[in-house]
């Protein structure tokens, strides 16, 4: 009995030493700092297993003991899974700090801004140029983009909200459309909900439209009421709206810089010079503000206005004045004529819409 007893003691003794030596290396292989000279992205792609990556930095000499790391991961983290994207290691990092760091999923993200009066086709231009973002749109059409998003028969001029998305590493450009896309659906709801009384729209996509023109119309902030009401007025008079911009996207390619009578004139849906009405689809990315401004348009009696040159405009109610404003404005322009505003002119337009619009 006594020799089993000793026997007994042993093994506990060994047991300990052995949990005693195993917490230790757990311990030291935790609080190791990985040896990195400078910071580090840790690229970790979709179905990637801690124990994988963990093993590939021992293989590389940034840590070791990855036996014990994996460990403490399968027996404390495991059921947190793991993110795929990009890893910030910085110098000085300790192999628990990088631990936690994949169990919180803290992948380095990305913004890309898509722009108020940009056309589709700068979107997609931009997306194709933008580093770390899946490119999974080459060669698909535009029509078969939008059957994607649930809308097989839709243009997708104007259709995705102008704003600045975050993405990781891995994300696909078909994803971050897709975000913009339904922000824009939330957007237009929500202001179409609370849209002015007796508007010449039949359906939300009409006020898009509406918003598109008004967007790239607009040099000044606090015009956009203005011209939106301008527009409005003309489409309740069944006056042409005669708006450039239009023409402009409607040329496409053809478009040299210029409008002159051949382009005023030319046979396109978007001429509003000599088509009736709205054009059929926006002209570009319009931003809240401008969608705001199309759904609550300035009320007054003017119909016409023609740019100053410095990116404001001038607004008048009768043909005759409008007229007398081309004159002093158009046809006298001043040498540092410029159709939009520069920075410090937006600035100040801001400034005072805040003040007026607290």
């Amino acid at each position: 009995m006594r020799k089993w007893l000793l026997l007994l003691e042993s093994g506990l003794l060994v047991g300990g030493l052995l949990l005693s030596s195993a917490v230790w290396q757990q311990r030291a292989a935790l609080e190791q700092p990985l040896r990195l000279a400078e910071e580090r992205l840790l690229e970790v792609p979709s179905g990637a297993t801690p124990g994988g990556l963990l093993n590939r930095l021992q293989d590389e000499g940034l840590l070791h003991g990855s036996f014990w790391l994996r460990l403490y991961w399968r027996f404390n983290l495991s059921e947190q899974g793991m993110r795929s994207g990009e890893y910030r290691l910085e110098p000085g990092m300790t192999a628990a700090e990088l631990l936690e760091l994949w169990q919180r999923g803290e992948v380095v993200q990305y913004n890309l801004t898509l722009v108020e009066g940009w056309s589709f086709r700068q979107v997609r231009a931009a997306l194709a140029r933008t580093d770390k973002l899946e490119q999974s749109l080459e060669g698909v059409s535009d029509a078969e983009l939008m059957a994607r998003l649930g809308q097989p028969d839709a243009h997708p001029e104007g259709r995705f909200f102008p704003d600045t998305y975050r993405y990781v590493r891995g994300m696909s450009d078909f994803e971050l459309l897709r975000q913009a896309h339904a922000r824009l659906q939330q957007v237009l709801a929500e202001e179409w909900a609370g849209r002015s009384p007796d508007l010449p729209y039949a359906t939300p996509y009409e006020a898009l439209i509406m918003a598109s023109i008004v967007e790239k119309e607009t040099g000044i902030p606090r015009e956009r009421e203005q011209i939106a009401g301008v527009f409005v007025r003309r489409l309740e008079q069944g006056m042409l709206l005669q708006t450039d911009p239009t023409v402009i996207y409607g040329l496409g390619e053809r478009y040299n810089g210029k409008l002159g009578r051949a382009e005023l004139l030319a046979t396109t849906p978007y001429n509003t010079y000599v088509q009736p009405g709205l054009p059929p689809t926006p002209i570009a990315l319009p931003g809240r503000e401008a969608i705001h401004a199309a759904l609550h348009p300035a009320e007054g009696r003017e119909l016409y206005f023609v740019a100053r040159g410095d990116g404001s405009h001038i607004f008048s109610e009768t043909l005759e004045a409008h007229n007398q404003a081309v004159r002093e404005y158009q046809l006298k322009r001043r040498t540092d004529y410029r159709s939009s505003p520069s920075s410090e002119a937006v600035e100040r337009s801001e400034r005072q819409d805040d003040e007026e619009n607290p």
